[in-house]
């Protein structure tokens, strides 16, 4: 029977991974920042992405991949580039950091790009790229992962799941596209298995190189590098796995080699993390207008949104509305979280010795 979630209100679900990170010895600023990029994903329907990493987090806190007390720093750097060091920091710390390096060198000198080595998971790959939106920029931001998904035609994952996310100024809401290059986030799998799901036809392979239905064995197999995730587009060349094979390998090239750093498959390896991230922000002023831009890009997805629907369809969306429909329904309704992250938020409390502190209803 399928597991439904539990309505949290958002300011308590916030004050919660707030007093978490600092009880971990996060600074203020950093686990605020931290809380922040969480629960942007919370709101905006990334179930995957939000509170229900915090058992990740504490896992990879416990391994020594991060070191609660770093902070990233600049290895290299020119007008409008700059390679991080992450020093092994809290992701969602180096992406805030390298981000607003980028957005600077942007409103400088038209671009700034940034590949960033030895970090850590940093959330939602959309979070960075809005951060640019919101200056009036374009942001794109992509990293690589631990290793969780296979090459097209190949069982062992050697690369992340590799989202890419590009966010641009629009009207009458911004258009925000966030993708893994897998079929899915490694997250869909832990929810579906939360939920005591089966996982569908071509979402990964198990240790015999065959449909993975089981979304435990599956996990397993991914920690074991035994099987993985497909690439977009599945197991095979027919739907264009090839493709996806591509896009994820071209995000190793930007964050993994690029910055020096290290690729998916090595991630994870003697007590390292390792995870790269690239960033980039561009000023639409490099090209004309900023605001004849933008309104001809608003025209355009106004003409997308009102073409001739599908069968049995009755809206187009686009890249970024469901997730703002989301935000207003859970600002107002609370954030849905399901029963089993509940309870690894409990056990957190009392390991952190905190106040759990988010009523729940009867």
């Amino acid at each position: 029977m399928e597991a439904k979630p539990i309505r949290v209100n958002v300011d308590e679900l916030t004050s919660f991974c707030q007093r978490a990170f600092q009880k971990y010895g996060f600074n203020e600023k950093d686990a605020n920042t931290v809380t922040d990029v969480l629960l942007a994903a919370d709101l905006y329907g990334i179930d995957t992405h939000g509170s229900q990493r915090l058992e990740m987090y504490r896992q990879q806190i416990k391994k020594g991949f991060i070191h609660v007390e770093n902070q990233p720093s600049i290895a290299f750097e020119t007008p409008v580039s700059a390679v991080v060091e992450g020093n092994r920091a809290m992701g969602h710390v180096v992406g805030n950091y390298a981000m607003e390096i980028a957005i600077e060198k942007a409103k400088k000198s038209g671009i700034g790009m940034v590949s960033v080595r030895n970090s850590n998971h940093y959330g939602i790959a959309s979070f960075y790229s809005k951060m640019a939106c919101k200056e009036g920029l374009i942001g794109v931001s992509m990293t690589n992962s631990f290793p969780a998904v296979v090459p097209t035609f190949g069982r062992r994952p050697m690369m992340g799941t590799n989202p890419i996310a590009v966010s641009i100024p629009a009207s009458p809401v911004d258009f925000n596209f966030d993708v893994a290059t897998s079929v899915v986030a490694f997250g869909k799998v832990e929810v579906r298995n939360k939920k005591g799901l089966e996982l569908p036809v071509g979402w990964g392979v198990n240790q015999d190189g065959k449909d993975a239905l089981d979304a435990q064995n599956l996990i397993d197999c991914i920690f074991d590098r035994t099987g993985g995730l497909n690439t977009l587009g599945g197991a095979t060349q027919l739907f264009g796995s090839h493709k996806g094979f591509g896009f994820s390998l071209i995000v190793e090239f930007l964050t993994g080699i690029l910055s020096s750093g290290i690729t998916s498959n090595h991630s994870e390896e003697n007590g390292v993390s390792g995870i790269c991230h690239y960033f980039m922000a561009i000023d639409p002023k490099l090209f004309g207008n900023p605001e004849t831009i933008k309104q001809h890009w608003s025209t355009y997805l106004e003409e997308v949104r009102n073409s001739e629907k599908a069968y049995q369809q009755d809206r187009i969306y686009i890249h970024g509305e469901k997730e703002e429909e989301q935000h207003e329904d859970r600002i107002k309704n609370g954030v849905p979280i399901l029963p089993k992250t509940i309870e690894e938020m409990k056990n957190l409390a009392k390991q952190l010795d905190i106040e759990f502190g988010i009523n729940l209803p009867e």
